[in-house]
């Protein structure tokens, strides 16, 4: 069973249009490229296309009416994704749609024109996706998933709903997580808690697996799952070390927790749905990428799993459970 309360909500900025349908006057169909992570069967990301379609039509773009959608899922191969941002731009679309910083980076090395919007990047600036935040310029914008605090605020909850937490790791993948942005709070934090504070990059299953393992051989590890596209395509690897190996662990997104896991907290995905198809609603009617400024989350979510848990041994503190958007049961 899942109980659901609003945690915090709120659209604001230039993001915030309402949604309601326009008039097409007649215009030519639009074509829009999708680059998506993961596999098109996953739940989680058929809810992230199923809210931008809404949102389009909502706009008054309907799929297969006005605007035509191309979709590309790069499935658990990562390296696939060059080649479908290739192809992607090779349909000539009037836009593009990235959901992730791996896949905005592939588009990008493969057009300056064609205007792209991202629904999830964690640092922008850094990654040379744009020269700054309000008016980025050229042909990218679109709305960052995580501010720098992120990494200390993951050691925080962790610490809390672990007390015993002695160390901790923060796992990520050199090739995509936003490690350069988060670190510098998580060994903040680390320092504040007494934590040892261990540095994880990980390139495989069986990297994944040592590395848990290793936390796991003395009580009082725990473990902080960066966000990234490898994470997410290695989610189970993930979840089922850690529970095999007595690992309490806090996650960037709540898919990780209904699928077994412990404690996540991150921006809410799906509500950078409507504000992204706001972006490609103004852009298809005229308006420049490069005038819109890149925005932050608005809205965010922490799950926790009562029954992993219990498998942990852990008692879930009313501190946790006060602010919980979902609990799973």
């Amino acid at each position: 069973m899942i109980q659901r309360r609003d945690f915090i909500a709120g659209l604001g900025g230039a993001a915030a249009w309402p949604l309601v349908a326009r008039a097409q006057q007649g215009e030519r169909v639009r074509r829009i490229g999708v680059l998506m992570a993961g596999d098109e069967n996953d739940p989680e990301r058929k809810t992230f296309v199923s809210a931008f379609t809404q949102a389009l039509a909502g706009l008054g773009w309907t799929d297969g009416r006005n605007v035509r959608m191309d979709l590309r899922w790069y499935g658990e191969d990562i390296n696939r994704i060059p080649v479908l941002a290739h192809e992607l731009v090779g349909l000539q679309p009037d836009l593009i749609l990235a959901n992730g910083t791996p896949k905005t980076v592939a588009l990008q090395r493969e057009t300056r024109t064609i205007p792209i919007v991202f629904a999830t990047v964690a640092d922008p600036v850094a990654r040379g996706l744009v020269p700054r935040l309000n008016q980025p310029g050229g042909n990218i914008t679109g709305f960052a998933n995580w501010e720098p605090s992120m990494g200390g605020k993951w050691l925080e909850l962790l610490s809390e709903i672990a007390p015993g937490l002695k160390r901790a790791a923060i796992m990520f993948n050199p090739g995509g997580g936003p490690f350069d942005l988060l670190m510098p709070s998580f060994e903040t934090a680390a320092r504040s808690l007494k934590v040892v504070a261990i540095i994880a990059p990980v390139h495989s299953d069986a990297e994944i697996e040592a590395a848990i393992v290793a936390l796991g051989r003395e009580p009082g590890g725990g473990l902080v799952g960066m966000g990234g596209g490898f994470t997410n395509v290695h989610r189970a690897s993930i979840i089922s070390a850690a529970a095999r190996n007595n690992v309490p662990a806090v996650y960037p997104t709540s898919d990780f927790v209904r699928n077994g896991g412990l404690l996540s907290y991150g921006p809410d995905v799906v509500d950078n749905v409507p504000r992204a198809a706001s972006y490609v609603d103004r852009i298809l009617r005229g308006e420049k990428p490069g005038d819109l400024p890149v925005q932050f989350p608005t809205k965010f979510e922490m799950v926790v799993n009562r029954k992993t848990a219990k498998a942990l041994g852990l008692a879930i503190p009313p501190s946790i459970l006060l602010r919980a958007t979902e609990v799973v049961e």
